[in-house]
């Protein structure tokens, strides 16, 4: 496992039930809102700091998807994509990757195709259960509430980069 994630320049995720908590919530004026956890959002910057690229790939569409990206300086967005695998495989083109490189985190079947392409694959606790056997890892925790960051801080340690992104939290 540590030379698979090793290997790892590109992490993608889900956003509805992996970076959320899987509801969407309108108010009176028909706005969407969407809650996002900050230790998701400090793990993947950890990653971004060890040099992994991040992105998102959802089938919805959503203004505060497009938000929580800029916040995070995550520019790959691909939202509305009914057919995840083909879209996938423009991006890992367009980037140079090879499957073996790219890590997708995923909770449902319309991620299955991607999960089972990439070089490392997690889904989240309250996953749908037919996607749980074709992963790599599922976390304790559920989506939306630090599974992103269970999943970030998993291929920090077990890829050996945990103690170089960390470190400026330990001096002094």
């Amino acid at each position: 496992m540590q030379e698979k994630l090793r290997r790892l320049k590109l992490l993608l995720l889900d956003v509805d039930g992996v970076m959320t908590d899987g509801r969407i919530v309108y108010n009176a004026d028909g706005v969407e809102t969407k809650a996002f956890d900050v230790k998701d959002g400090h793990g993947l910057k950890m990653l971004q700091r060890a040099g992994l690229q991040i992105g998102i790939i959802t089938g919805r569409t959503s203004e505060v998807t497009r938000v929580r990206a800029d916040e995070l300086g995550i520019d790959l967005v691909i939202q509305g994509a009914k057919e995840k695998l083909p879209r996938y495989q423009e991006v890992i083109s367009r980037l140079g990757l090879c499957d073996e490189e790219v890590a997708y985190v995923g909770d449902d079947l319309i991620d299955l195709p991607v999960l089972r392409r990439v070089g490392f694959s997690a889904t989240v606790a309250d996953a749908v259960e037919e996607i749980k056997p074709h992963v790599h890892y599922i976390t304790r925790r559920p989506g939306g509430r630090g599974a992103v960051r269970e999943v970030c801080d998993f291929i920090l340690r077990t890829s050996g980069r945990w103690e170089d992104v960390t470190a400026r939290y330990f001096e002094g």
